[in-house]
């Protein structure tokens, strides 16, 4: 029943429909953004994602404040902590959110002083620095990131980060408060036409602050390339999901009695834990959205994995060199495995993928700006060979057992040479310079 109506939304969001002119057609292909991210929460990868995360959470919550502590006692800014964690818990109430803001901030301190100037700073962040690469691991997943960052990379960056964020959030909250603690500032906004406008912005201020935040860890997260303009929209709507889910959880929180009933004494933490589960929940849904924006050609494919026919393999494999070859015989822009993914309609994995299969096998060169150039010669790249790559590039796994079936064996063997004898001498400088060459329909119709 599930795999009908999956069938049946793709046929919508995805058929003849959207891709026609006119104002349907518009409105089904923005559709495709929240319909992909709602398809990848509801097949629950994202979830697990999530909940693996909370319990990361509970670990590094403390470290993480007592760390910030130790680097925010050099500029005696340790108090400007308090209103972005209470920021965090607001959706559970603001009796709760200053309760457990309290206790959390005070029991940070003790943690803090106790590790000032001794190696336990240094166990703080080298348990950050895990925590974190946790998260860039979820990032990761979301945008078909194969490679993270390596060991000494990520200590670096991510220590960087873990000195440099608290003091720049704070400095920032410092220059606002100092900003409209000034006379000219003041008098200025307690003017009446301005006023209304001030709470306006008093109110609008977490929520920006959310929508910043989210679009900095967007952009710096994820081991790759991530356009501010892609980080920009999945955090916009994360900041919008952060404020009307926190509504919702606030007013469930306040006006229900039975979780206090079945919980009892531990109604806050249940409360807190789900919250948090809430928050990271948003997140990832914002950075899926995000790289959507980014990748469109990945908006059917979703987060399952992608496998091509040995048909579709071929293809890729002649296209990609055709179009790096022409660029290398013609001149022009030299192509790149996002240009050919975007050109070629497919996903940026498998053309990176086939990518790195021709490079491998010496076809293939690529620059230091991630351009592809050919290694040689293209009158010294064979269409066969290109072929034979793309027919041989290994899944993985374990090879099956070589178990001889002569008449097996030999059809394979004459299916080879009459596609051998029908390429023959074809190169790749042919198929540049010789378009719809009669071979070639040959050869797609024998693979």
């Amino acid at each position: 029943m599930w795999a009908r109506i999956w069938a049946f939304c793709d046929w919508c969001f995805f058929g003849p429909a959207s891709v026609r002119p006119g104002p349907l057609g518009r409105v089904l292909r923005v559709l495709r953004y929240p319909y992909a991210v709602l398809r990848d929460l509801l097949r629950g990868e994202i979830n697990l994602r999530a909940m693996s995360l909370v319990y990361t959470t509970l670990l590094s919550l403390i470290p993480l404040l007592a760390f910030s502590f130790a680097v925010l006692k050099i500029f005696g800014g340790r108090r400007d902590l308090e209103p972005i964690v209470f920021e965090f818990f607001r959706p559970l109430g603001v009796g709760t959110a200053q309760e457990l803001t309290t206790r959390i901030l005070q029991f940070a301190g003790r943690v803090s002083s106790g590790v000032v100037g001794s190696l336990g700073l240094a166990l703080l962040a080298w348990t950050l620095v895990g925590t974190i690469k946790k998260v860039e691991d979820s990032f990761n997943f979301l945008w078909h990131v194969e490679q993270p960052r390596s060991f000494a990379r990520r200590v670096a960056e991510y220590t960087g980060l873990l000195i440099v964020a608290p003091v720049l959030l704070v400095g920032f909250v410092g220059l606002l408060h100092a900003a409209f603690a000034t006379g000219p500032v003041q008098e200025v906004v307690h003017l009446p036409p301005l006023q209304r406008l001030r709470g306006f912005a008093i109110a609008l201020a977490p929520y920006a602050m959310v929508t910043g935040f989210f679009t900095a860890l967007y952009m710096l997260i994820p081991n790759t390339r991530v356009q501010w303009r892609a980080a920009l929209t999945g955090a916009l709507v994360g900041g919008v999901l952060w404020a009307a889910i926190g509504k919702m959880f606030t007013a469930l929180v306040v006006y229900s009695t039975r979780l206090t009933i079945v919980y009892a004494g531990f109604a806050v933490v249940v409360a807190a834990l789900l919250w948090t589960y809430f928050g990271w929940l948003i997140l990832l849904a914002g950075a899926q959205l995000s790289f959507y924006v980014q990748n469109p050609a990945y908006l059917r494919l979703g987060l399952q994995p992608l496998r091509l026919s040995s048909l579709e393999l071929e293809q890729l494999a002649l296209r990609l060199m055709y179009l790096v070859g022409r660029t290398y015989s013609s001149g022009g822009r030299r192509w790149t495995v996002n240009r050919l993914a975007s050109e070629l309609g497919l996903p940026g994995v498998a053309v990176a993928r086939m990518a790195r299969a021709l490079e491998a096998a010496g076809l293939l060169i690529a620059t230091e700006a991630d351009e592809l150039v050919p290694s040689r010669d293209i009158a010294r790249i064979s269409v066969y060979e290109i072929l034979d790559i793309a027919r041989r590039d290994g899944s993985g796994h374990a090879p099956p057992r070589n178990l001889p079936l002569p008449p097996v064996d030999r059809l394979l063997s004459g299916v080879e040479d009459a596609r051998r004898h029908r390429i023959g001498e074809l190169t790749l400088r042919d198929l540049v310079e010789e378009v719809g060459r009669p071979t070639l329909a040959v050869v797609r119709g024998e693979g």
